[in-house]
């Protein structure tokens, strides 16, 4: 049976959880991505976002710029959600990489009351919006998850190897000892 270290919520511990599954999958994912020629990178696969490079912008559009501005900053940026913010995929990748380590590092930072909370922002089109805090944080994990589903589905369409990112190698990983 798990147990909790008395200073952390539950909140906080499975959140924490997330954040750094949410850095492991994205590492081992951009790492398989790394080794697609610059055509497949680019091809039109039929994402929704059409390519994998279309589809890592939309992540760091949506991920970092949008939903980490929301819960870090309570700012609201309006961007459309199909946007090119990195042409540059080595830049984009480190970026996505980066990104994905901060949330751990904010979550640590929030009072327990926060999670049982709303999170009020405006939407990507400037609507205002409030929605239930921790399903909400949850969202951009799960979110993440989607589309990188996406792009393993992609990997293999496009005969290239992918990795396996189920959360549970990811449980795995972690109780191994160290070497």
């Amino acid at each position: 049976m798990a147990t909790l270290k008395p200073s952390l919520s539950p909140f906080h511990t499975h959140f924490d959880q997330q954040a750094r599954y949410h850095v492991w999958a994205t590492h081992r994912l951009l790492e398989a991505v790394s080794r697609v020629s610059a055509e497949d990178y680019k091809r039109d696969v039929g994402l929704f976002f059409k390519s994998i490079h279309g589809t890592l912008n939309h992540l760091l559009v949506a991920e970092h710029l949008l939903w980490y501005a929301r819960f870090s900053k309570g700012a609201s940026p309006v961007l459309a959600l199909d946007s090119e913010i990195e042409p540059d995929r080595e830049r984009l990748a480190q970026a996505l990489n980066g990104g994905s380590a901060n949330w751990s590092q904010l979550i640590s930072t929030w009072p327990v009351t926060l999670f049982e909370g709303h999170l009020a922002y405006r939407t990507s089109q400037g609507e205002p919006q409030s929605l239930p805090f921790a399903p909400t944080l949850a969202h951009v994990f799960n979110h993440a998850t989607h589309h990188r589903g996406q792009i393993t589905a992609a990997l293999t369409h496009l005969g290239h190897e992918c990795p396996a990112l189920d959360m549970v190698f990811f449980l795995q990983e972690q109780q191994s000892p160290k070497a």
